[in-house]
C-alpha cells in the first residue's frame, strides 16, 4: 500500500486495518467544496447610513447543498427594519438614533440562513448610523396683548420653538419688524412699554413681529412670527409711587412729599378718579395736588400741634386709590408715624424775647441813670458855687444862743456878717450852702461817681451780652440762661434809696429795635 493513490471522492469511506491494532480505521475523503455561508454586499461603506436615509440590500449565500435557502434575523433587528426570508433588507434609520453629542451610532444585527439540507449559517453585521441635524421649527404662536403705559413682558412659548434633535435654540430678532422701544432677547423674552401714541395706533392696527430661531451648534435656522395687539380686557388701573415703600416716619413741621403716577392698560383716558382715605381726620384733603390727569403729589407739613402732649408720636394709615370708568380699582396703603418735635421757631422767638427784654431793662436803667447823672451834676455845681453873703458859726463849746445876719457898712463895700449872742467861744467860717441845708458835698460827689460807674458797667456788659447772643444758635446754648441771670445782677443797684430814684419812673422814649441798636451796637433783631 506504499504506492497507493487515493482519488478524491465525495464522502466515500474506506476501511483499513490499523497499523497499530486490530480495529478498523474509518477515513473520509477531503471535501473541497466551499462551506455554507451568508454573503453581504462588497461595496465600500455599504453598512454606513445617514439618519432618515434609505439603506437596502439583498443577502445571498454560498456553498449551499440546496437551492432553497431561507433567511431570518436571529438578533438585533429593529422595528423600523424590514427583512424578509428571501434576504431582502430595507431600513430608514430614525433621527433619534444618534445626536449631536454622539454623532455615530452602531447597530448590530445577526442574520441567519438555513436550507432544506438542514445547513445553517450566521453572519453579524454592524450598521453605522450617522447623525443628521434637522433645522428647528416654529409652531403657531398666540397673540401678545399689550397694556398701555406698562412695561409689558412676554415670553415666546418654549414649546412652540421645536428642535426635533433636542438641540438648544436661540432667538434672533429681526429688528425691522420690532416696534420702537421694544427688545427681544435670545431667550425669546419681549419687553415693550408703548407710548400713548403707539398704544392708540395699536388699537387700530396690530403689529406683526418676525424673528428667527437657530439651533446650536449646527446654526440651522427657521423663521417665526407673532402678533402684538392692544389688550381687549377691561384691566384695572395701577399706581406707581415715588419714593418706594409702605412706611414713612417724619417729624412735625417736616414736609412729606409723595409722587403718584397713574396708568391704565386700557388707556389713561379710562381713569375716573384718584383720592385717599385715612383714619386720621387731621390730614387735610388739599394735601393731594393734581398736576396732570395721571400725575399727583401728596404734599403735607404736619404742624407742631399735630401730636398732642404728652404723646411723643402718632401713627395712622392713608390709603390712596384710583378708579377707572368701569369701577376697577387699585390702591396703595401707607403707614405714617409723626414724631413730636419742638417748635424751633417758637422757641427761638421766646429766647429772643428773653434776650431783648433784658437789654430793654438795661437800656431803661441806663437812661434813668443818665437823667440822675444830670440831676446830680446840677446839684454838685450849685453846691460848689455856694451862696455868697452867708456864713455860719460852728460852736466849739457850749450852745449857740443866736444866729443872725448883720450888715456892716464899709466904704464902697457891703459886707454881711453873722452876729452870735452869748458868752461861748465860737469858730466862724464860711461854708458851702450844702452844709447849710444838711447835704454834705462828699455824699453828693459819691453818688455822682457811683452813677457814672454803673452807667459804664451797664454799657460795657450790655455790649458784650448783645454781641455774644446776637444769633439764634448762640441763644439755643445751655449757658444762655446763666449768662442772662449774670447780666441781670449788673442791673441791681446798691442803696437805690440814697440815689433818690423814682420807683414809678417811666422812660419817655419807646424801646424800639432802632433805639436798642443805638444803645447796644451789636444788638440783632430776630429774622421774621
Amino acid at each position: 500500500m506504499n504506492n497507493l493513490v487515493f482519488k478524491t471522492l465525495k464522502f466515500v469511506p474506506l476501511l483499513f486495518l490499523s497499523f497499530f491494532g486490530q480495529w478498523p480505521l474509518l477515513v473520509f475523503g477531503q471535501d473541497t467544496r466551499p462551506n455554507f455561508q451568508i454573503e453581504v454586499p462588497n461595496t465600500p461603506n455599504w453598512e454606513v447610513v445617514m439618519e432618515g436615509s434609505l439603506l437596502k440590500f439583498q443577502l445571498r449565500t454560498s456553498g449551499s447543498k440546496s437551492d432553497t435557502v431561507f433567511f431570518s434575523a436571529k438578533q438585533g433587528l429593529l422595528d423600523s427594519m424590514k427583512f424578509d426570508s428571501t434576504g431582502y433588507f430595507e431600513w430608514y434609520p430614525d433621527y433619534d438614533l444618534a445626536d449631536r453629542t454622539n454623532a455615530l451610532k452602531t447597530i448590530q444585527v445577526i442574520f441567519e440562513a438555513h436550507n432544506t439540507a438542514n445547513e445553517v449559517a450566521t453572519r453579524s453585521v454592524e450598521f453605522r448610523v450617522q447623525h443628521v441635524n434637522r433645522p428647528p421649527r416654529v409652531e403657531e404662536l398666540k397673540p401678545f396683548y399689550v397694556q398701555n403705559r406698562t412695561q409689558n413682558i412676554f415670553q415666546i412659548d418654549p414649546n412652540a420653538l421645536r428642535d426635533d434633535d433636542g438641540d438648544p435654540v436661540a432667538v434672533i430678532p429681526i429688528t425691522e419688524t420690532l416696534p420702537e422701544g421694544a427688545k427681544l432677547s435670545s431667550s425669546g423674552e419681549l419687553t415693550w412699554q408703548p407710548s400713548l401714541t403707539q398704544f392708540n395706533n395699536l388699537k387700530t392696527q396690530p403689529i406683526f413681529v418676525d424673528f428667527l430661531i437657530e439651533d446650536q451648534p449646527a446654526k440651522a435656522r427657521a423663521k417665526g412670527r407673532f402678533k402684538l395687539e392692544a389688550t381687549q380686557m377691561d384691566l384695572p388701573p395701577s399706581i406707581t409711587k415715588v419714593p418706594k415703600g409702605d412706611y414713612f416716619k417724619s417729624k412735625e413741621n417736616a414736609t412729606i412729599n409723595l409722587k403718584f403716577f397713574l396708568s391704565d392698560p386700557n388707556g389713561d383716558d379710562d381713569i375716573a378718579a384718584f383720592d385717599f382715605v385715612t383714619d386720621n381726620p387731621n390730614v387735610p384733603r388739599n394735601a393731594l395736588v393734581r398736576n396732570t390727569d395721571n400725575q399727583y403729589e401728596f404734599i403735607w407739613t404736619p404742624t407742631y400741634d399735630f401730636v398732642k402732649d404728652p404723646y411723643d408720636s402718632l401713627a395712622f394709615e392713608i390709603t390712596f386709590f384710583v378708579i377707572d370708568k368701569e369701577q376697577n380699582r387699585d390702591e396703595r396703603k401707607i403707614d405714617f408715624t409723626i414724631l413730636n418735635a419742638i417748635n424751633e421757631a417758637e422757641k427761638d422767638k421766646q429766647l429772643y424775647e428773653l434776650y431783648r427784654t433784658v437789654l430793654v431793662e438795661a437800656w431803661n436803667l441806663h437812661t434813668q441813670l443818665s437823667e440822675k447823672e444830670q440831676e446830680l451834676k446840677r446839684n454838685y455845681l450849685k453846691a460848689k458855687k455856694g451862696k455868697k453873703n452867708r456864713s455860719m458859726v460852728n460852736a466849739g463849746l457850749g450852745a449857740v444862743t443866736g444866729l443872725s445876719p448883720a450888715l456892716i457898712k464899709v466904704p464902697d463895700q457891703r459886707v454881711m456878717v453873722t452876729a452870735i449872742g452869748g458868752t461861748t467861744i465860737m469858730t466862724v467860717g464860711a461854708l458851702e450852702a450844702a452844709e447849710v441845708i444838711g447835704k454834705p458835698l462828699k455824699d453828693l460827689l459819691d453818688r455822682y461817681n457811683y452813677v457814672l460807674e454803673k452807667k459804664i458797667e451797664i454799657q460795657t456788659k450790655g455790649d458784650v451780652f448783645a454781641r455774644e447772643y446776637a444769633l439764634k444758635a448762640a441763644r439755643r446754648q445751655a449757658d444762655f440762661a446763666k449768662k442772662r441771670d449774670e447780666f441781670r445782677t449788673v442791673l441791681a443797684l446798691k442803696g437805690p434809696v440814697t440815689l433818690d430814684l423814682d420807683a414809678g419812673w417811666e422812660n419817655k422814649k419807646e424801646a424800639t429795635d432802632k433805639a436798642l441798636s443805638r444803645a447796644f451796637k451789636d444788638f440783632t433783631v430776630l429774622e421774621k
